[in-house]
């Protein structure tokens, strides 16, 4: 079950990206509020998001055709998938490509999806790198998401970053932007409402290191695939 965060909205109405200066409005601490979390809670989440053995696995089937994901791209993420998610077809639900930039019919894709989703992006320095979400994206006032979800790179080196357990933030979407990842006012992948400009920091749900050279990129191509029968 998707566990939700009742908490004030911490992004502000003005947080898209100008497009002349890049920039995201400061975050502060006094605008987040931090909620106790149980021992038993964080133990739970944390065993549910560790990686998986290393052993050799066939990636699945695509269904769909990618821009982005090479035969080792796959490879490597298949390790690390939650088990609901394991042994499926990999579905494309939602490209740039097809179906445009427009952060809205990301969200109006995924309606009554039931499955985790992998977000990939290829920015226009070709760097790779993206999400796995716990559940699909959606519209929501408040932070969504479990400890399932992480964040992940391919450059340098393929690496991934699972959930730290020092907070809630997993995910959190409106028409303007889509938020993975927070604390302190940094994001561990941010993207504006025409899947165009984003940013990724160091942030404390993942602890990642940002996933590109700079702070700040451009969207080439993203894709979102779903984890269904085939």
């Amino acid at each position: 079950m998707d566990t939700e965060l009742w908490s004030d909205d911490p992004t502000p109405s003005n947080s898209r990206h100008n497009s002349q200066d890049g920039d995201i409005s400061e975050l502060t601490k006094d605008s987040w509020e931090v909620l106790p979390m149980s021992e038993e809670y964080r133990k739970a989440f944390l065993c549910s998001a560790a990686p998986s053995l290393d052993v050799e696995l066939t990636p699945p089937d695509l269904i769909g055709n990618t821009e982005i994901l090479t035969y080792e791209h796959r490879e490597n993420l298949c390790r690390h998938l939650p088990a609901r998610a394991e042994g499926y077809a990999w579905t494309l639900v939602f490209s740039t490509s097809q179906h445009g930039f427009s952060l809205n019919s990301m969200y109006r894709k995924m309606y009554k999806l039931e499955s985790p989703v992998l977000l990939v992006i290829e920015d226009t320095d070709n760097n790779v790198f993206g999400a796995l979400t716990s559940c699909a994206l959606q519209v929501s006032e408040h932070f969504y998401g479990t400890g399932e979800s992480l964040l992940f790179r391919f450059s340098p080196e393929f690496q991934v970053y699972n959930w730290t357990g020092e907070n809630l933030y997993f995910i959190k979407g409106n028409n303007e932007s889509l938020s993975i990842g927070a604390g302190d006012g940094k994001f561990g992948l941010w993207l504006d409402g025409d899947l165009y400009l984003g940013r990724t920091e160091m942030c404390k749900t993942y602890g990642n290191d940002p996933l590109t050279p700079s702070v700040d990129f451009v969207v080439k191509t993203l894709e979102c695939w779903a984890f269904v029968s085939s």
